[in-house]
């Protein structure tokens, strides 16, 4: 008679030790890891660790009936993230509530006062001739001569084909420190006396400077060597990588004056002498980003302008035209900082022009959306401020874990009733899933900015019952293999298909919930979507790499094996079958004689 086939099974448990050994290996990484960052608790969200929450509704400007929707929304909360992100805050959130509302969340730690300034006022936008450029000081040893982007690019007609990116200039980059800054000096006070840029006024001015008497030419003269002079200073100290400095620079400056102000381009911050505004932003009637097929230069953005800022902008790029760079660029500035600096090279008439260049699709359209921002209808209202202190938020925490701690209770008792030797393999198996969830939630929050919340703790205290019910149904199918008669350890072989099967359909379920949860909404919502998915694959990783070889070892002790009636497996006390026997045949006559009762 042929042996039965063992190898499958004999495989499947023979090596139980090896999950065990790679998830405890890892735990112990994870959670070096995290002691190693520093990092050993994890972010707390505005509602636990304190902050300020400011809702600010949107409101139509006069002439403009219908300009809140979800494009002008999405774009005004684009611009108020760089501006909360200019404080410093990596960890606020900006969103918009309904079809009118937008909500500001800024943690503690933060100037509520200064926040609320930034986020309450309309962007400004302008466009300003460059007088000088250069990298900052700390910026400058990074900084590559060659290095082009999408601030250096090329401005053109519409009509005419673009032109290819060019060289970030810097007009001084050969020179002397000494010599730069004294043709920078010049630059800014050749171009401050001549006033050279175009402007409703410029005609004005100039009969105005033909009467004026000597006095007052020599008056004005000495006025604007002094700004000139005090410019120059200002330009000189301005070191554009230090963040403090990057907050004030041109942040003050009047349209009608020149000014310094700062500008990442390609991961360099640089420093500008702009002089003043030649076209308002709210002067660009539309801005997009678009594809070009034609002549296959990538990515541009198109701006089309009213029929003054139609006019302004051909007279800065004719003046512009004329110079060397950077003399021949114009910065675009939003909220005192310059997000584009392209060059022109003939005046651009029509009311239309494109930036072209090096641009990725997301430059684009991030340019795209600011110039849009300039001539964006809306003004916003502050509607509420709300101030959660860290006491309050505490509280909350308190509570948040107290309700877990209940819940983790009451899944154990019910385990050690129902279970009894059985959560032995659960209550492990609950540690290990609630280590690993502590230690990735304290490693996600450098990693992606990932804030525990309130309702962030509720999909933890969620997830203990989705992970309860996994073992739950692991156990069941296991007693089910005891009733039929079996033995214990092929009824943990020949259950753990059956229970795979399940949890993982169960499980998938949950993840999906979870992550259409979060994909379609915002805010608070969004950390218990998160969590519920991190939890939901835990539990999948928890019960394949723990669960099931522990249980695997502990059915080859007898306390298990014999089914012990406080082990959980006792097949009198599951109502199991008799084993079913089979009884030998005699092997002939010389096997001597046969009890007719036996027959």
């Amino acid at each position: 008679m042929a042996a039965p086939k063992r190898g499958r099974s004999a495989s499947a448990q023979s090596k139980p030790g090896r999950s065990l050994a790679l998830i405890l290996i890892a735990i112990a990484a994870l959670t070096g890891g995290m002691f190693a960052s520093g990092h050993t608790t994890p972010r707390l969200g505005i509602d636990l660790a304190g902050g300020t929450s400011i809702t600010l509704q949107a409101h139509n400007e006069p002439g403009q009936p219908n300009a809140i929707n979800k494009a002008n929304m999405n774009t005004a909360v684009e611009i108020m993230n760089r501006r909360v992100n200019g404080l410093g805050v990596s960890e606020a959130e900006v969103q918009t509530q309904g079809t009118s509302n937008i909500i500001v969340n800024i943690p503690k730690g933060t100037n509520s006062e200064e926040a609320r300034q930034q986020v309450g006022t309309t962007a400004k936008l302008y466009f300003r001739p460059v007088l000088a450029s250069e990298a900052s000081a700390g910026a400058a040893a990074s900084a590559s001569p060659s290095a082009s982007s999408s601030g250096s690019s090329s401005a053109s007609p519409s009509a005419s084909p673009s032109s290819s990116a060019s060289q970030k200039a810097t007009g001084s980059s050969s020179a002397s420190p000494s010599s730069s800054a004294t043709s920078q000096g010049r630059a800014v006070t050749d171009a401050l006396k001549a006033d050279s840029t175009p402007s409703a006024s410029a005609s004005a001015s100039s009969s105005a400077k033909a009467s004026a008497s000597p006095s007052a030419s020599s008056s004005a003269s000495a006025s604007a060597s002094a700004a000139a002079t005090k410019l120059e200073a200002e330009y000189t100290a301005l070191d554009c990588s230090k963040p403090a400095q990057r907050a004030t620079a041109g942040k003050a400056a009047k349209p009608t004056d020149s000014t310094v102000a700062c500008g990442k381009i390609s991961g360099v911050w640089y420093k500008y002498v702009l002089g003043p505004a030649a076209v308002d932003g709210t002067e660009v009637k539309k801005a997009q980003a678009v594809y070009d097929t034609q002549t296959a230069a990538g990515w541009q953005v198109q701006m089309t302008f009213n029929s003054s800022g139609g006019k302004k902008f051909a007279n800065i790029t004719a003046e512009l035209a004329k110079n060397q760079q950077p003399q021949n660029e114009f910065g675009i500035v939003l909220d005192g900082e310059v997000v584009s600096s392209p060059y022109v090279s003939q005046s651009i008439t029509g009311g239309q022009a494109e930036i072209s260049g090096s641009f990725t699709q997301t430059e684009a359209q991030s340019l795209a959306n600011m110039l849009s921002y300039g001539a964006l209808p809306l003004s916003f209202k502050e509607q509420s401020v709300t101030t959660v202190t860290a006491a309050l938020g505490g509280e909350q925490l308190h509570a948040g874990l107290i309700a877990g701690a209940i819940g983790l209770a009451l899944v154990i008792i019910y385990l050690l009733v129902f279970y009894r030797g059985l959560s032995v393999v659960a209550i492990p198996s609950l540690m290990v899933s609630a280590i690993l969830t502590y230690v990735i939630m304290a490693l996600l929050g450098p990693a992606i900015h990932f804030a525990l919340n309130l309702p962030a703790v509720c999909g933890a205290i969620v997830a203990i019952g989705i992970t309860a019910d996994s073992f739950i149904v692991f156990f069941e199918r296991i007693r089910d293999e005891i009733r039929e008669g079996r033995t214990l350890r092929p009824a943990v072989e020949r259950a753990w298909p059956r229970a795979r099967r399940t949890i993982l359909v169960s499980d998938f379920v949950s993840f999906l919930a979870a992550a259409v949860l979060f994909i379609v909404t915002v805010g608070k919502v969004q950390g218990f979507a998160f969590t519920l998915g991190l939890t939901t694959v835990l539990d999948v990783v928890v019960v394949f790499f723990f669960t099931k070889p522990l249980m695997t070892l502990l059915a080859r002790r007898k306390f298990f094996a014999n089914g012990h009636k406080w082990s959980g497996l006792d097949p009198k006390g599951l109502g199991a079958k008799p084993p079913l026997r089979r009884t030998r045949r005699p092997a002939g006559p010389a096997a001597g004689p046969v009890d007719p009762k036996e027959a």
